[in-house]
């Protein structure tokens, strides 16, 4: 009646006889034989284990695989198994009842046994957004926002940022980060804006390291995901989910171009943008998914939709077949449903069946998903590795936090060099709403979406950072409202600023001062006649040049996550500021957009930051009128025709070429053991290019000749293989070849 009633000997002899016929039992397909199946061997080829994988599945195993949902819209958890879903993920704040990193890593191991229990135990992937740290988890380091990285101008850092969340993500089981967004943003009244490490493309580019931090983190690497494609960043009027209305020209040369460089690095997957290119939105744009991101740029991962990313295409509420089929059909591989998975799965299997999306494409999808899967190991080690999970919040990782909130913070104003503080004798009073409050400095996508004001997490706040730093030094006052201070204190510190936010609430169509409790907290410290140092808690410039000329002290801290010790390492001078503005800071929310190279008259141009020990060229007055016209806009700080190195130079030149344009990134290395203050680089075309724009240098061409010069922050090239990276954009006809020579301060150098 059953197999399990039939003597061995007689499956035995079947199994001989359809072995010489040449034909598989139907025993013997599925779990019977996974074991022995060519894609459960680790010492083949990832590519021949995917073609094997591929050739045994089904259309509701790959309709599976291409499904993304939601943990909180599961009906049940053995519907993972049910519709062999490929992923899942914890949208914002979408975290287990107990909220710990042992609790993560059971759900997650809890859901994986699931996926391994179907016929072909194909691994699900899980994704989180994981944008400054670990963010979903109560305990994990946060990290300053990309904003505040971007200010660093620290690659390497950020790659080190990149390597510790990654830690911290494996430890909690989950293998995919929805992070970085490659956003360049330019109008800050975009509530995405602090997720942006610049308006500037290139620095955007430099800091693609952070892909390589996830990805090469050893036994602990997750997936990196570059996001949104494309454009998100350039919306008109800065409106989340906007229409980003510009040239395929200026498409490419602004908001392209970190892209580009996360695909040279390897990113496993790309998520599209909610926007729109033109009117046209971009989870149907076939053009730039398919050919520019897969073909021409050569992606090699597979494509994810944003959260119910395909709803939005026709305008309506909920999705449609149509609206798949346009999506899939457009090149995305993965679908984040997130909620009707069981609805997505039945359409998608329906217009497959009606010839509406090709086999072909369903498989392209599938074979791009489940090469990534094979890649991190998911089949060999499916499960949370726990050696990883005691690495949440651990003292090593938070040091690395610590680190990277010294260096983003950007010291815009010292006047009497009020900064740094002493750290002993007398009496700091220190005010604002942000003074000690993890959640205001943590912001949005801190344990919840949008974030919240108050004792969300652990970590130190900056007045415990100051209270620390101090020690019995001196003595520290904290009033939230800057009450009971007087002229006995011999400085006052107010941290303000904006409270938390994320997408869609974050934008500002209006006012982007400071509020009005922030005010009144400000006008009491001023009132007492204290010098007053202000520490600017934002996810980007505000409007503050009315109040500038009241304050002794400005210093931009963004949003520095946990580590709050690391805005007092600055105050108290244990280190320098050396923080510089990714973003141009506007002399009034009526100037935005605001850029650096528009013409516009800045509060604090782009590439500003002052320092304790250098003297700065220009320091900004007291007062806001006239300008502080601080020094960074493209222009030489340091003698062009200073010393050629003496060891030689290295120039990689690469271009991004189409229909008659094409931008360029140029990095100087220094070969020599001594730096290069000031450089000048030239070389001459062999053809007719011709350069419309540039970043990070000044360019000027004559002829065929070019010259760049260093920017004001960017004079100096380290000894030993220190860098200096510029970009530019600019049309050509015929052939556009790589000049043959350069020279860096009139000494050749190599070419790479």
């Amino acid at each position: 009646m059953t197999s399990r009633l039939r003597p061995p000997w007689i499956i035995a002899l079947v199994t001989l006889l359809a072995a010489a016929l040449g034909v598989v039992p139907a025993a013997g397909r599925g779990v019977a034989r996974a074991a022995d199946a060519p894609y459960k061997d680790p010492s083949l080829p990832v590519a021949t284990r995917v073609d094997d994988l591929l050739s045994r599945m089904s259309l509701d195993d790959k309709a599976g695989q291409m499904t993304q949902a939601d943990r909180g819209a599961l009906t049940t958890v053995s519907d993972v198994a049910a519709y062999r879903l490929g992923s899942i993920l914890s949208g914002g704040g979408s975290a287990p009842s107990s909220n710990t990193p042992s609790s993560w890593a059971d759900m997650y191991d809890n859901f994986q046994r699931q996926a391994l229990s179907t016929p072909l135990a194909i691994p699900m992937i899980y994704g989180i957004d994981a944008v400054h740290g670990h963010n979903n988890v109560v305990g994990a380091t946060i990290f300053p926002h990309n904003i505040g990285l971007g200010a660093t101008r620290d690659p390497d850092l950020v790659e080190r940022v990149g390597r510790a969340t990654a830690e911290e993500v494996s430890g909690t089981g989950i293998d995919w980060t929805f992070a970085p967004c490659l956003c360049v943003a330019r109008n800050d009244r975009w509530g995405r804006t602090y997720e942006s490490f610049s308006e500037d493309p290139q620095l955007v580019t430099q800091m693609t390291t952070i892909v390589d931090g996830f990805q090469k983190a050893g036994n602990a690497s997750i997936l990196a995901t570059a996001k949104h494609y494309v454009g998100d960043g350039g919306t008109t009027g800065g409106r989340d989910q906007g229409n980003t209305e510009l040239s395929e020209a200026d498409l490419r040369a602004i908001h392209l171009a970190p892209f580009k460089a996360a695909v040279q690095r390897g990113v496993g997957s790309v998520m599209v943008s909610y926007s729109s290119w033109n009117g046209a939105r971009m989870h149907g744009n076939k053009y730039l998914i398919t050919d520019v991101l897969k073909g021409e740029l050569g992606f090699k991962g597979f494509v994810v939709t944003d959260w119910a990313g395909i709803d939005q295409l026709d305008g309506q509420t909920g999705f449609t077949a149509n609206e798949i089929t346009t999506a899939i059909n457009a090149g995305v591989d993965m679908v984040m449903v997130p909620n009707d998975y069981k609805k997505f799965i039945s359409l998608l299997k329906q217009e497959v069946q009606a010839g509406r999306i090709p086999t072909s494409r369903i498989d392209d999808a599938n074979r791009r998903i489940l090469t990534k899967k094979f890649e991190l190991g998911l089949f060999e080690k499916p499960l949370t590795d726990r050696s990883y999970t005691s690495t949440v919040g651990s003292a090593a990782h938070r040091a690395v936090a610590r680190e990277a909130v010294r260096k983003s913070l950007v010291l815009l104003k010292n006047a009497g060099n009020v900064l740094p503080l002493a750290k002993t004798g007398g009496k700091i009073f220190v005010a604002g709403k942000s003074a000690d409050d993890i959640g205001n400095q943590s912001g949005g996508w801190t344990i919840s979406w949008q974030g919240s004001s108050g004792n969300i997490t652990t970590g130190t706040t900056i007045l415990q950072g100051i209270r620390d730093l101090v020690g019995s030094g001196a003595q520290v006052t904290y009033n939230r409202d800057g009450s009971g201070i007087d002229s006995s204190y011999r400085a006052a510190v107010a941290v303000v600023g904006e409270t938390p936010y994320a997408e869609g609430q974050g934008d500002r169509t209006g006012s982007m001062g400071l509020d009005s409790t922030d005010l009144a907290t400000l006008q009491r410290l001023k009132a007492s006649g204290v010098p007053l140092v202000v520490v600017l808690v934002s996810g980007r410039p505000l409007d503050i040049a009315g109040q500038l000329d009241q304050w002794n002290a400005l210093v931009a801290a963004w949003l520095p996550g946990t580590e709050g010790r690391g805005v007092a390492d600055m105050l108290f001078g244990d280190s320098a500021p050396s923080g510089r503005l990714p973003m141009t800071w506007p002399r009034s929310a009526d100037q935005e957009p605001i850029n650096d190279g528009d013409g516009k008259d800045a509060l604090f141009k782009y590439g500003y930051g002052l320092d304790y020990t250098v003297p700065p060229p220009q320091s900004p007055p007291a007062s806001p009128s006239p300008s502080p016209s601080p020094s960074p806009s493209p222009s030489p700080s340091s003698s062009p025709s200073a010393s050629p190195p003496a060891g030689g130079c290295l120039v990689t030149y690469r271009t991004n070429d189409w229909g008659g344009g094409y931008t360029a990134d140029i990095t100087i290395t220094n070969r020599s053991s001594s730096a290069v203050n000031g450089w000048r680089l030239q070389w001459t075309y062999a053809g007719n290019q011709k350069i419309t724009g540039y970043w990070n240098a000044v360019v000027t061409q004559s002829g065929q000749q070019v010259t760049a010069s260093n920017a004001s922050y960017n004079g100096t090239i380290g000894a030993n293989g220190g860098t200096a990276s510029f970009g530019f954009q600019g049309t050509y006809s015929g052939a556009n070849a790589t000049p043959a020579a350069f020279t860096l301060n009139g000494a050749a150098c190599a070419v790479g």
